[in-house]
């Protein structure tokens, strides 16, 4: 296997060098950085989510996405959220979003730290996200944060067979058991 050669790069110049690529990366401090594969529980809560959110937008302006469409962050980093919504009219040839309303992250034992800590504060540092959850892929249950009117940011913790994930800046409710059944 040829080694890969370590060079700075910015987010165009790494989007177009992602497209050459085998495996799926994320650029980090201006470093590729090559992105693991899931467990199957954390597949399947992608999968529900992403069938959800589907089920429930379509025909309106939101639209959800994979992993495989990154987002781009407003330090440099491009960062692949396991499930993005975003709204508007999009280029079928663009590699990333620069505006998403949504962002879900399943959190995998390996990263769960620096996901709850750095890429949640990436996260935030997007403008137009309204929502971002962050759900365990194996306890059902799933931190919800979202900005509200003023900027702030404010969290709700969801558990329990009832919980619902009210996704306001969407206009829809989900019921966190959805994810996991």
């Amino acid at each position: 296997m040829a080694e890969i050669e370590l060079q700075f790069m910015d987010a165009e110049t790494f989007l177009d060098w992602a497209t050459r690529q085998e495996a799926r990366h994320e650029l980090v401090g201006g470093l590729p950085k090559m992105m693991t594969g899931a467990r199957i529980g954390h597949d399947r809560v992608v999968r529900r989510a992403l069938a959800r959110l589907t089920d429930r937008l379509a025909g309106g302006s939101y639209e959800p996405f994979t992993d495989d469409v990154a987002v781009r962050i407003p330090n440099g980093n491009v960062r692949r959220p396991d499930v993005t919504v975003a709204c508007g009219e999009f280029d079928p040839n663009a590699l990333a979003l620069t505006a998403p309303v949504v962002v879900i992250e399943v959190l995998p034992p390996p990263t769960r730290s620096f996901d709850l800590v750095r890429k949640l504060a990436e996260y935030q540092s997007l403008p137009s996200l309204r929502h971002i959850l962050l759900v365990d892929p194996d306890d059902r249950q799933a931190l919800l944060h979202g900005r509200d009117a003023d900027g702030a940011w404010t969290l709700e913790t969801l558990s329990g067979p009832d919980a619902t994930i009210d996704l306001a800046a969407l206009g829809i409710t989900l019921a966190l058991s959805d994810l996991y059944e």
